[in-house]
């Protein structure tokens, strides 16, 4: 979602601003903007689209000032305008938002009726308009900032600039993240500490409710009802020369490649390598005695989600109840103290998964996250932390976050079956090995299905729609290569349970139409096979992903066949999801897309 930048310096500060909006892109935004105080004005520049329209904005039209906010804004109210763009301004306040302000109408009319004039259809100026109003009021501009946050309702970060107090930043939290840095007779502000990684790596994550005012020295923080409260600085581990593609020509190539480095970091956390069994796993969630598991997420985290849900069935012989994380808590699901949650999130900021995440607790359960961010808020309000270690992933379309929550959500369940008793200590090893294995499978597909994913690629640019089956952990890894393939290239792509193919789905299927079918050679893979015979009959062109076992005995109607290696059933969504990726990445640039930053997608969705 937007991105958040604000430094306090001693020096012009227009150009670290833009770098440090430079490493939020990954949020996804579709404008940009800086203001800052120069010489007792308030002063701004704003564009729409990407941050190469501000730096020429910038490079004509020089900012000046020492302190300023920044911001990328990914449209919530009103179009992706310049006039829409962030910062706000009204009569001496400037204003960047993370959020949504759920009764900004109300709001909205009230001010207009005091002779308010807006001139955006945004939600965020009616903070901007507030703050001025407590101000001609005769509130100072402490009390005004606390008047304000007593009014809004909804989730957002904020970053505020008075006119008439050269030297401070104000802000406030409500949901979305917001990280202080601290430098030598600076301060810095950003959504993530990967913003500030150039700055500093001295951060203090506020908290829920939290807000604060920024100097030149230090940061005082309120709580909600104003009094002056203390939180703890930590050194980040995010740093500056994580962020760069290297020889690649896109963050989602460069971490596509990463990932059997990533695997072997996560699996390095929760594997003894030597003895080939796990390490103990949080007793924090009981899986010794736990009735039943929740789990839920958004996106490909809720995939890997169903893909864990296979495995905790399967090998701890535990039921799990999964949804996606926005109707989670709305089913009003029947939750007992004796079950446990799992909550996945690459960033930790999920709004709809923090907000499951706590409806689960009011409950009682026993809460895990499986997070790519250990500082992150999902991690902090958890009771055991599963991180995925992943790294930064910059890409928006996640690639490397989830072959690790995969990673992770398999050594998990195994730790369950050992804890549950359903699982020998001699099954617990072989599973552990397939494990150890990964890292150097994953490195050999890499190598070996590039060619043939590039030209597959060609041809897929040229369809309008397609298909994706399979059976198993493979239905949702199906929908998996769907969602990739409509994410980065916008063509049309959805993914079915190959046996409900024939309850709807073939209505669909022709002559035009690529059947993309996701079969290792596994207990499901003659059932498949059937499935696959019925596109074949009505012309359907079928791309068949399978392992040599399966290439070996099948007799497929194919166009085109893309052979892995044969592994172990635990460890073939890992393997099966790299040509899914690659193969959605080399048509989006085939097609010219915006690989990294897709049109109207978001990395971190810190709003429902």
């Amino acid at each position: 979602m937007c991105g958040i930048v604000g430094i306090v310096g001693r020096k012009p500060v227009s150009e670290r601003l833009v770098e440090g909006l430079e490493r939020l892109e990954y949020r996804g935004y579709d404008s940009a903007g800086i203001a800052t105080i120069f010489e007792g004005e308030l002063h701004r520049r704003r564009t729409e689209g990407k941050l190469v329209n501000l730096k020429a904005r910038l490079k004509k039209e020089p900012l000046s000032g020492n302190v300023g906010i920044a911001h990328t804004r990914w449209a919530t109210h009103g179009a992706p305008t310049e006039c829409n763009a962030h910062p706000h301004f009204a009569d001496g306040v400037a204003v960047v938002h993370n959020g949504i302000i759920e009764n900004f109408s109300e709001l909205k009319d009230g001010l207009a009726e005091v002779g308010a004039k807006f001139t955006t259809d945004t939600d965020t100026e009616v903070i901007a308009h507030l703050l001025t109003k407590f101000r001609r009021d005769g509130m100072g501009r402490l009390e005004a900032m606390h008047a304000m946050l007593k009014c809004v309702k909804g989730a957002f970060a904020l970053a505020i600039l008075f006119e008439d107090d050269p030297a401070t930043i104000m802000v406030a939290r409500n949901g979305p993240p917001l990280v202080i840095g601290h430098g030598d007779g600076e301060m810095f502000l950003g959504s993530d500490a990967i913003a500030l990684a150039p700055f500093t790596n001295d951060i203090t994550y506020l908290n829920d409710g939290d807000w604060a005012v920024l100097g030149e020295t230090g940061v005082q923080v309120f709580d909600t009802e104003g009094k002056v409260v203390t939180r703890p600085r930590q050194i980040s581990i995010a740093t500056a020369d994580l962020i760069g593609k290297g020889d690649h020509r896109h963050f989602m190539e460069k971490e596509i490649y990463e990932q059997p480095e990533a695997i072997a970091r996560a699996l390095a956390y929760y594997i003894n390598a030597n003895d080939n069994d796990l390490t103990t796993i949080s007793t924090d969630i009981g899986f010794a005695t736990v009735e039943s598991l929740a789990i839920s997420a958004c996106g490909t985290a809720y995939l890997a989600g169903l893909i864990g849900k296979y495995w905790f069935e399967r090998y701890a012989r535990l039921m799990v109840e999964i949804d996606v994380a926005s109707e989670f808590r709305y089913r009003e699901i029947p939750l007992s103290p004796r079950s446990a949650a799992l909550f996945i999130s690459q960033s930790g900021e999920t709004a709809d998964t923090l907000a499951s995440l706590r409806y689960c607790k009011a409950q009682g359960l026993r809460i895990g996250a499986v997070v790519n961010t250990r500082e992150s808020t999902i991690a902090r309000e958890a009771d055991a932390i599963f991180p995925i270690l992943a790294g930064p992933e910059i890409g928006v379309a996640s690639t490397k976050a989830f072959t690790c929550q995969l990673a992770v959500l398999a050594a998990l369940a195994i730790g369950a079956g050992k804890a549950r008793g359903t699982i020998t200590n001699d099954e617990e090893q072989g599973l552990v090995k397939s494990l150890v294995a990964l890292p150097r499978l994953m490195r050999q597909v890499l190598n070996d299905i590039k060619p043939k994913i590039e030209h597959l690629s060609r041809e897929l640019s040229n369809s309008r729609d397609v298909i994706y089956l399979g059976r198993g952990t493979s239905f949702p890894l199906a929908m998996e290569g769907a969602l990739k393939l409509k994410e980065v290239s916008y063509i049309h792509a959805e993914g079915y349970a190959a046996g409900e193919l024939k309850h709807g789905p073939i209505a669909l299927i022709d002559q035009n139409m690529p059947v993309i079918v996701v079969a290792p050679h596994d207990r499901f893979f003659d059932k498949t096979a059937s499935n696959i015979q019925e596109v074949a009959a009505r012309g359907g062109r079928i791309i068949l992903i399978t392992d040599e076992m399966g290439a070996s005995i099948s007799k497929l109607p194919t166009m085109h066949t893309i052979v892995l290696p044969n592994v172990d059933e635990i460890i073939a969504p890992m393997i099966f999801s790299l040509p899914l990726q690659l193969l959605a990445y080399q048509t989006a640039v085939v097609m010219g897309r915006d690989v990294d930053q897709p049109r109207n997608l978001a990395k971190s969705v810190t709003v429902e």
